[in-house]
Order: C-alpha cells, then structure tokens, then sequence
C-alpha cells in the first residue's frame, strides 16, 4: 500500500518567545542553551524523516513560542520547500525575525500565519514586514488577537494591507466579560469568519481529517490526531507508522481552535481556505449559509 498524502504538524519543545504579551504562556520562558540543543535534535530528526519520505507531504510548524527567530527553523522552511515531494511549508510567527531567509526558498511553497501584537511592535514595521511577503510571492494571512481594545488598531491594519490579504480575528474565548454586541459586529466585518472562531463546534463522532490524513506531531515523534486529543496515535519513527494512519471519528467533545476545527469534514473550510489551508490564507469566500449543522 502506497504512503496517502500527509499533512504533519509539528511543535517541538521549543517553548520561548521574544515578545511578553501578559495573556501568554510562552513569554515566560527562556530556553537554556542546553534546551535550544534538545529543540535542535529533534527538529533535525524530523527534518531527515521528511527528506526520506517519498508521498506528498505538507508540514506546518504551529511551536510553543516564537520559532522563526531561531536560524535553525528559518534554514527548515528554506530546505523544506526546495524537496519536491513537499507541497507546503508552513509557519506561525509573530513576524519580527529578519526575513532574509525566503531568498533561498521556493516562495511558491511557503506560507505564513503571521500574528500582529500591537503592544510589542509598530504598525509601520509589521506592515514592511507584509509587504516583504507580498513581494517574494508568499502566500500569507494576519491577524490579532481578539481583545476590544484593539479595535482600532485592527481597522488600520486591515486599511492598509492588499485586499487579498485575509485579516483574521482570534476570538479571546476565556474573557469573563464576553462580547458586547457592537464588538462581535465589529470584529465581523473585518473577519467575516469570526463567528466561527467565536464557538466551540460539536465534534465528537464527526469526521475529521485528523488521525488521517493530518496528524501533530511533538519533538519525541509522538503523533496523535491533533493537537487537542491526547490519545497517541504512535510514533511517526516507527516501523510501519503510516499504517496507523485511518478515517477516524473525532473523540473530543468540541473543537474551538482553527488549527483543530478547520479539518472538521462539516463545516466546509477546506475550500474555503483550499492551497491556503495552513497560513490561514483565504483564497474563497464563505458560503453566506454557513457550515451545515
């Protein structure tokens, strides 16, 4: 039986960010060098999984934290993209690391979920960033977080990017004060795939590409059906891994991340986003009827 077609998430231990937003884990951490040597050896091994795989591949890197700042994973997307059985590489990134690297990469087959965070840099050097991207040819979203308080910035941000540019809105689900009326409508106009941001999705015995034909995979090789379901699958370094590899009914009760949600079967999203699946790049419009129940 021949290898399917793959899309592997991979988050190794990599657990440190450059920015200290006060709503997220990861900026309280600093690796040791020994911490960024463990990262380093895991990402190698999974690099050489990758160039021995013969089938069709896409990889997204989703890390704990800010990857891209590090050379060793600007040098894993370059060399990622020039494999010809990889289709897609992909990132998410806060978008403050220099962006040299994208000159040694085939532009065609990289993607970019870029995160702006207007408290920890400038609209002015986040949009150069953009049109770094845009010029190299990089197919690529952005968005924010959704706090009211960045409404505005919000608005300006979306003003002066290219129209095809896709700005997305992270609905802050754990706020105890919730949305007001006015801001879910705000948010909605720009984003108009908010709402579906906003909800957890019914998912349990659903189909999903999870455990199928999208897995995650941790730095240890541990793969399970994504990111939100603890129950391992094996071990992508196994003999006989792909094997494991099945249409399964997801065992969650809800989805309520993109990264999760967006490979549920019933809410149509992957041809919404079709090549752009993994930067979050937006390449139809939603259906006005939205996801059927």
């Amino acid at each position: 039986m021949s290898a399917p077609n793959l899309t592997v998430l991979y988050r190794g231990p990599l657990s440190s960010c450059n920015y200290g937003c006060t709503y997220c884990p990861f900026a309280k951490h600093h690796e040791t060098d020994e911490e960024h040597a463990v990262d380093a050896q895991a990402l190698e091994r999974f690099l050489h999984w990758c160039d021995t795989r013969a089938a069709p591949l896409r990889v997204f890197f989703t890390p704990w934290g800010e990857a891209l700042t590090q050379r060793r994973y600007q040098d894993a997307v370059s060399r990622l993209s020039k494999l010809p059985h990889v289709e897609k590489v992909a990132i998410q990134t806060n978008l403050s690391a220099r962006l040299d690297f994208l000159e040694t990469c085939e532009p065609s087959k990289v993607g970019i979920w870029a995160t702006w965070h207007p408290e920890w840099t400038k609209e002015a050097r986040f949009l150069e960033q953009c049109a770094r991207l845009h010029d190299a040819g990089v197919s690529f979203s952005v968005g924010v977080v959704g706090f009211p308080k960045f409404r505005d910035a919000l608005d300006s941000l979306r003003a002066k990017l290219p129209d095809d540019v896709y700005v997305w809105v992270n609905a802050v689900k754990s706020t105890d004060a919730g949305y007001s009326a006015d801001d879910l409508a705000h948010f909605t106009r720009v984003d108009p795939l908010f709402p579906l941001n906003n909800v957890r999705h019914p998912s349990l015995g659903r189909a999903c590409a999870g455990g199928h034909t999208v897995i995650s995979v941790d730095g240890d090789g541990v793969a399970r059906s994504c990111h939100f379901i603890r129950e391992p699958i094996g071990n992508l370094y196994q003999a006989g891994f792909e094997r494991l590899l099945e249409a399964r009914p997801c065992s969650a009760t809800t989805c309520g991340c993109h990264i999760g949600y967006v490979h549920l079967e019933y809410l149509g999203l992957t041809q919404v986003f079709g090549s752009g699946l993994l930067e979050r790049a937006m390449t139809s419009p939603p259906s006005p009827e939205g996801p059927s129940p």
